[in-house]
């Protein structure tokens, strides 16, 4: 069985890594065209890239992979297994792979189809997320199951710490997938579309904390954005990223966004119910720092607005 594997960001990692060393020859990579980042905008490959350039696999970087069907076929390989790949995949191109494509999903499918489940499963509350391998169709990810693994969501959890287990889980259970396909006992289960939920692709407005809203929906966006995008507020009109806080049953008096107070602790703001205390931030041009840190240098004091444009 000749695999081919698609991904592109620090996700996708773990799962290539977990075929290559059940003894699987990965044939080939695909993956996103290299980016520029930073100031210098600087081409910079792939997670996933630069993985496979390490392990001498081949790689091919599609800028519109439905638009390269015959290089896809070229490639020879019977099974393509995706993960966070990030492009659609035509019928044309699912048609290439003799014994079917196969995703690896970030959530306990049908909840959370799309772009985003990780950070919508922490918005949500859910108490438990997991990973669903499933059998690619042209329907956003609406295909037949084949294994299903699943992991607890604690209260600490952000976006970077529940992926880091799903990524693992992720590997373990695409590597047990293979072996069914292998042996010719793969079942599958299809979805149940009464109870499916859908997740979009994360903007940076959908990062912006409403204060007016409860300490815990606050504390749960801020978990969802960390690492990245990062949710946001303001202060005294300039921009402040909110890393990591607390939610706080505590109805003290003052102004929705206020800071009620500010210690080594932390800085206490008032929400719609309950207070946010914000444990560490960073300021518009600044790098990020403790409550500790910012209160001893005065940046933020008993009575400052978050929220506030002036």
């Amino acid at each position: 069985m000749k695999i081919a594997y698609a991904g592109a960001p620090a996700f996708s990692v773990s799962p290539l890594r977990a075929i290559l060393e059940a003894g699987y020859p990965v044939s080939a990579v695909i993956t996103q065209p290299d980016k520029p980042v930073g100031r210098k905008g600087v081409l910079t490959p792939t997670p996933l890239k630069a993985f496979a350039a390490e392990r001498g696999i081949p790689v091919y970087t599609f800028q519109k992979i439905r638009d390269c069907a015959d290089e896809v076929r070229a490639i020879g390989a019977d099974v393509l297994v995706t993960c966070a790949y990030g492009q659609i995949l035509t019928q044309e191109i699912l048609d290439a792979f003799s014994q079917g494509v196969y995703n690896i999903h970030a959530s306990l499918l049908p909840r959370w189809r799309g772009a985003s489940p990780i950070q919508h499963a922490i918005l949500a509350g859910d108490r438990v997320t997991g990973v669903t391998i499933m059998r690619t169709d042209i329907g956003l990810d609406t295909g037949d199951m084949l294994r299903v693994g699943e992991t607890a969501i604690s209260e600490d959890d952000t976006a970077e710490t529940l992926a880091l287990r799903l990524t693992d889980l992720g590997g373990k259970l695409i590597v047990e997938a293979l072996k069914d396909l292998e042996a010719g006992r793969a079942v599958f289960t299809k979805q149940n579309e009464d109870t499916a939920t859908l997740c979009k692709k994360i903007k940076k407005q959908d990062c912006a904390l409403d204060l007016k809203k409860s300490a815990d929906e606050l504390c749960r966006l801020i978990r969802a954005m960390n690492p990245e995008p990062l949710a946001f507020t303001r202060l005294h009109g300039k921009l402040v990223n909110v890393f990591f806080a607390e939610a706080l049953n505590d109805n003290a008096a003052g102004a929705i966004g206020e800071v009620v107070r500010a210690d080594k602790t932390g800085i206490y703001v008032k929400a719609g119910a309950g207070i946010l205390k914000i444990v560490q931030m960073q300021l518009e041009g600044g790098k990020k720092l403790s409550a500790c840190d910012l209160v001893n240098g005065r940046k933020v004091v008993v009575g400052d607005v978050f929220g506030s444009e002036a």
